[in-house]
């Protein structure tokens, strides 16, 4: 493959798409030739837009031609993740209950980056509903890490993850509900960043759970992120719940310095439960970090071992007053042969949702109906605050805080998927980021023996996502290593 543009960043491309050395169309091409190399691999794209990236290309190129701004991230080649409703193609958030559904409109997110200048590509896999922590869940596919074939990319975003890692495209979007961006990202070796609860409108975004949801981007390096962030965030009038506050340049938060930043590394994240290995590459990313004049202390999230049960109880119930309103009656599947409104619905649900999802709406169901709301909603948000509580006065003694991204390398496929509360726990550093509306980033920090990428996760003050890019782009100033294309795909 002679055209390599699909290897380069979104700031590499962007920069020679303005300055006239390659054309979007190269580079879109390039995009399009890697998906079809590699893709019946990954299995990371459901719908690959051909035409309409080439036809997004062209306007790009027109615009620099005719001495147009073309947009801060023009002809930079982006995945969409399909719980975002785009107009282009369908909306189905990889379930048979919303198969064929074509969206009347575009996310915010989406407006703004084609806005910006953006070339989409195709939509991505992703566990039905965004439920699953390792795109199993899909009912269209399973998608691979492109490290080890065998393995899972991690979820709900992993195909996002996947598409980004294989070099299928520069920049992808996810959502991230407790953990569905940064985990994956973890997986996968690429940087995967959540932003604070508000800072993004969801407007398009699929309900999964509204109070936890969060849209953001997978990037090759960190300052893709910051890119993408300078284009989604910001106050939106179609989310009441989107926040007006100005949106500063991140890339200006790009300084490789941390001289004088203190770090917390919370104890109840570095017991027995993280692998040896996983504790080793953490305590050495940590290292550069100390290296670069940062001091580390150690904070205390004592509420962190109710994180997961106090999540599920939450995600759930908004998930089963969400997912509601997929009936039957006005749009999506509806099941065949009916001869009432009661088991309409009740085939309708059976037939077009699949089991994890059927699980989490009878969960949900369960913890809101009457006589169990107080013993488990209500209880669940006191800790949910107890938990925000915690992160309050860690920040008072730290301007971040570091952990893991998740526990475990990824893990082969099929591995956990007979066991629920065991894949469940796959997000449980990742988990009480989301309760507490905070922002959140992985990044990798290297491989383990087997050769698949370990995580670090950064946590910052809600609305601080300058000092979450400050952290991470010094360390990976000062890892000392850079990725190699994924072992799996190399020889493509």
């Amino acid at each position: 493959m002679s055209n390599t543009w699909y290897e380069k960043t979104a700031h590499e491309i962007r920069d020679a798409v303005r300055a006239g050395d390659v054309s979007a169309a190269e580079v879109t091409e390039s995009c399009l030739d890697r998906i079809a190399a590699v893709d019946g691999q990954l299995k990371a794209f459901i719908d690959v837009w051909n035409d309409a990236a080439r036809a997004q290309a062209a306007q790009v190129d027109a615009k620099i031609k005719n001495g147009e701004d073309p947009g801060p991230l023009a002809g930079v080649p982006i995945g969409l993740k399909d719980v975002l409703c785009t107009k282009q193609g369908t909306t189905t958030c990889c379930s048979q209950i919303l198969k064929g559904y074509r969206s009347p409109f575009d996310a915010t997110a989406v407006e703004r980056l084609a806005d910006a200048g953006a070339v989409f590509v195709g939509k991505l896999n992703m566990d039905e509903f965004a439920m699953g922590s390792s795109t199993e869940n899909s009912s269209l596919q399973t998608t691979k890490n492109p490290w080890n074939l065998e393995c899972v990319p991690g979820g709900s975003s992993g195909g996002s993850a996947a598409a980004v890692a294989g070099h299928e495209c520069a920049i992808t979007l996810g959502s991230d509900t407790g953990g569905s961006i940064r985990q994956p990202a973890a997986c996968c070796g690429c940087v995967g960043l959540k932003p604070t609860y508000g800072r993004v409108s969801r407007f398009g975004l699929v309900a999964f759970a509204s109070s936890l949801d969060q849209i953001g981007p997978f990037t090759k390096d960190v300052e893709d992120c910051a890119l993408v962030l300078n284009a989604i965030c910001g106050r939106d009038l179609r989310d009441s719940t989107s926040a007006d506050l100005p949106v500063p340049d991140f890339t200006q938060a790009l300084k490789g310095d941390v001289s004088g930043m203190k770090l917390g590394m919370p104890k109840e994240y570095f017991t027995d439960a993280l692998g040896a290995e996983m504790r080793e590459k953490i305590d050495t990313a940590i290292k550069v970090l100390e290296g670069q004049g940062a001091e580390i202390v150690e904070v205390s999230l004592p509420h962190t071992d109710y994180a997961v049960a106090t999540y599920y109880i939450i995600c759930t119930a908004e998930a089963s007053a969400n997912l509601a309103r997929f009936d039957g009656v006005r749009y999506g599947y509806r099941a065949p042969g009916v001869t009432n409104v009661d088991e309409l619905y009740r085939k309708t649900k059976t037939e077009g949702y699949g089991p994890e999802v059927r699980r989490r709406i009878m969960l949900g169901t369960y913890v809101l109906s009457s006589g169990y709301y107080d013993a488990y909603y209500l209880k669940a948000q006191k800790v949910r605050s107890l938990i925000q509580r915690d992160f309050n006065e860690a920040f008072e003694r730290c301007d971040a805080i570091v952990t893991p991204t998740a526990p475990t390398p990824a893990f082969k496929i099929g591995e956990k998927s007979s066991d629920p509360l065991e894949m469940y726990l796959s997000d449980i550093y990742t988990i009480s980021v989301n309760l507490a509306g905070l922002p959140g980033m992985s990044l990798p920090c290297g491989l383990t023996a087997s050769g698949l990428p370990a995580g670090l996760q950064i946590i910052a003050k809600p609305f601080d996502e300058e000092t979450l890019l400050r952290v991470a782009y010094t360390y990976e100033q000062n890892r000392g290593f850079e990725l190699a294309m994924p072992a799996a795909l190399r020889a493509q």
